[in-house]
Order: C-alpha cells, then structure tokens, then sequence
C-alpha cells in the first residue's frame, strides 16, 4: 500500500499545485447550491432535508467527474511518460489504484466543503441525520463510479477532450438506464433483462441510499462498478504497452 500512496499523494499534490482545483471545487459548491436552491426549492419545500440537495448529484458528476477523470491517464499517454511511471518500483495496478483514489478523495473533499447545507438544514428544523450521512456515502460512491468510468476511457485515448466526452456518453448511459423510457425500448425483451438494464442505472441505486436505505445490494453495487472499470483501466494500459 505504501507504493499505492505514495502515488496517490503525488497526484493530490498535482491537483492543487495549480488554480485548477480551486476553481474546480468553487465551481462545483456553487452549483450544488444552486441547483439546491433554485431547481430543487430547497426553502420553499418546507422539509428539514437534503433532498433538493442529493437529487441533483447525478447530474452534477455527469460533467464534474469526467473532468477530473480525464486527465488521469490521457497526459501521461501524450506526454509518454506512463512508459515512464511504469518504469519505477511500483506495480501498474498499484499505479491505477493510486491515482484512482487521489481522484476520488478530491471528489470526496469537494462534497465535504458542502456542509454548511446540512448546517442549514440542521438550524431551520429537526433533520434525520442519519438518511443525511446516507445520502453522503452514496454520493461518495457514485462519485467513484464515475472517477473509475473516467479513469478507463482517459486510459483509451491520448486527448484529454475525446476522454471526457467519451465518459459523459457512458456515464449518461449509466444514469438512464433505469428511466422508464429507456426500458419501454426494452418491451422486447423478458423480464429479467429489464431487471437486468434497470439494475445499472446510478440513478435507481442512489436514490434509494439518499433516501437512507442502505441496502448492501447497491453499496456492492458501486464498489463492484468502481472495481470492473479499474480492472478494464488496468487491461487498457496493458495493451497499450504490448503495442
């Protein structure tokens, strides 16, 4: 672990040695309120939640997360300096891992510098902070999701651009799935792969953890997602050096 995070505070140190993460984090709190706020009528609803505030993640990383992502493996492949790192005592998933994790703890940072909302909330009534906490955990995990989606189609390509659109049409993909709208698509089909399609959508799974119901099946759910997309990141750099 020690190569793991040595990796991850290099990378971590990356984000902040430059505005870009400041700006990231600015951005990204400012939205959150708003669509909160505004879209979600978080005063106006009357209810000591968050809610208004959770319901809009998905659609808050759909843009956020690949652009953290996209740059976690595209400049190294550009600059060729991945043939570089893999040159040093550490293995390639240690590598992956390590920079994964950098990523989400970045996320994971930036949705922390959210509490004054819970604050609020806390003032104005007399919230469950524990469907509160819940709402955080799955919001974390989805986060990763998205980190570990982004993670593999920056590994796919040398343009940092091509690999942040590439993982907002997968991670839409994600999203929707469960949409009623895409399953009418799937009339065809038995039920179980209905079940099946809408048993991937993000949406479906964090929904239920924001309304506090911390159902194992969808914690498993993230965790195996965020395991599948680092094991195909792992397998895309592999061939990308055999070649």
């Amino acid at each position: 672990m020690s190569a793991v995070t040595t990796v991850m505070k290099r990378e971590l140190y990356g984000y902040f040695a430059t505005p870009i993460a400041y700006v990231f984090i600015f951005m990204f709190l400012v939205l959150a309120g708003v669509f909160a706020f505004y879209l979600g009528h978080f005063y106006e609803k009357g209810q000591a939640d968050l809610s208004a505030f959770f319901n809009f993640h998905p659609w808050l990383y759909l843009f956020f997360m690949p652009a953290i992502a996209m740059g976690l493996w595209s400049p190294e492949r550009q600059l060729g300096t991945v043939e570089l790192l893999m040159t040093l005592p550490i293995g390639q998933h240690q590598a992956v891992l390590g920079k994964f994790l950098a990523a989400w703890v970045f996320a994971g940072l930036s949705l922390i510098l959210t509490f004054p909302l819970w604050i609020t909330v806390a003032y104005l009534g007399d919230p469950d902070n524990g469907v509160i906490v819940a709402g955080y955990i799955g919001s974390w995990l989805m986060a990763g999701s998205f980190l570990a989606i982004g993670s593999c189609m920056s590994a796919c390509t040398k343009n940092q651009i091509i690999a942040f659109i590439l993982t907002v049409v997968v991670c839409f993909i994600f999203i929707v799935s469960g949409v009623s709208m895409v399953l009418d698509a799937f009339a065809w089909a038995p039920q179980w792969m209905v079940d099946f399609v809408a048993g991937l959508s993000f949406l479906t799974r964090f929904e239920a953890i924001a309304r506090g119901v911390l159902d194992i099946r969808d914690i498993i759910y993230f965790i195996a997602m965020i395991g599948l997309w680092l094991y195909l990141t792992q397998c895309v750099l592999q061939r990308n050096k055999a070649h």
